[in-house]
């Protein structure tokens, strides 16, 4: 059976996230087709277009390597940020769907209820996923990958702490879900914009100037062509 491509880039990419593939160390086609279960030719597709993505660099003599983003280049990110996500929440406002609306509102309620409760591995997980919705709803398939990149190379760079306030931070997320049913843009935006201000103080990055990485790097196999895949 042939793995898509597609899987083995999301797999690649999110053990460059995760820092199994450590920033600067190199990036085989035989070892991670040996890694992931498959042929080296979707790994040679998935490589060209995680580079396309600023994941990973090809050097002379090297050959595939993780990127090594600078701390501009991350502090960018944050800023990019802080302009497309008001733009994406505006922009839900006006094109959400509503299936999408169900999601999301479930979504606040489960926040809500596991901010209670203090669940802060669950309030994670549910955060992202609240994200990728309202970004699944802009109508927009282009701005709706540039919110998905901008998050994966976010949590690439930077280690989030939980919120203060979770319970504070769902309420956020309810208002938000609340203009975006009314169809108001333009307060979908102004509350997007403060909760992107009031999260990137949350954020930290896993490197320093020099290098080193704030957190041990894990090196355990991963097969793609398993069943328990997200695609």
């Amino acid at each position: 059976m042939r793995i898509p491509a597609h899987s083995v880039c999301t797999a690649i990419r999110d053990d460059i996230v995760t820092g199994v593939h450590g920033r600067g160390s190199r990036l085989t086609e035989e070892l991670l087709a040996r890694r992931y279960g498959v042929s080296r030719v979707p790994v040679r597709e998935a490589l060209r277009t995680l580079e396309a993505e600023g994941f990973v660099v090809t050097r002379r003599h090297a050959g595939a390597c993780v990127a090594e983003p600078t701390e501009q280049e991350a502090a960018d990110l944050l800023e990019t940020r802080m302009l497309l996500e008001p733009l994406g929440a505006s922009r839900a406002a006006r094109r959400r769907t509503e299936a999408h609306l169900k999601v999301l509102r479930g979504l606040v309620r489960l926040g809500r209820e596991r901010a209670r409760q203090g669940n802060s591995e669950d309030l994670r997980s549910l955060d992202g996923w609240f994200h990728d919705t309202l970004a699944q709803s802009v109508g927009s398939p282009s701005l709706t990958a540039m919110l998905a990149q901008l998050r994966h190379k976010i949590a690439w760079m930077y280690a989030v702490e939980p919120p203060a306030g979770p319970v504070e931070n769902w309420a956020e997320h309810g208002a938000i879900v609340d203009a975006v049913a009314r169809g108001d843009g333009e307060r979908a935006r102004a509350l997007m914009t403060l909760h992107t201000e009031r999260s990137t103080s949350a954020h930290r990055l896993r490197f320093s100037s020099g290098g080193g990485r704030a957190e041990r790097v894990r090196n355990s196999q991963r097969a793609v062509n398993t069943p328990s895949l997200r695609y």
